[in-house]
């Protein structure tokens, strides 16, 4: 059983906002179709340290095969 790396290009980037912070840096975005994802803070954004709290607007990618996780990649202003 080999499982295959999702590439870069195939993940979906949703627009949404922070409603929730939880246990082990998860964060709970309510996307603008009022779709709720589990997200990480990307690998960037950890290693630029940059801040997310409730309540802000963030750029989230998600696996069309699991469309309910996703990584955070960007933090809009």
């Amino acid at each position: 059983m080999v499982e295959e790396a999702v590439s870069k290009e195939e993940l979906v980037q949703l627009e949404g906002e922070v409603i929730l912070i939880a246990k082990g840096g998860n964060f709970r975005v309510r996307c603008e179709n009022n779709h709720e994802v589990l997200a990480k803070l990307a690998g960037r954004v950890r290693r630029n340290r940059i801040r997310v709290v409730l309540g802000d607007k963030v750029t989230v990618a998600v696996s069309p095969y699991d469309p309910s996780r996703g990584f955070i990649v960007y933090r809009q202003r």
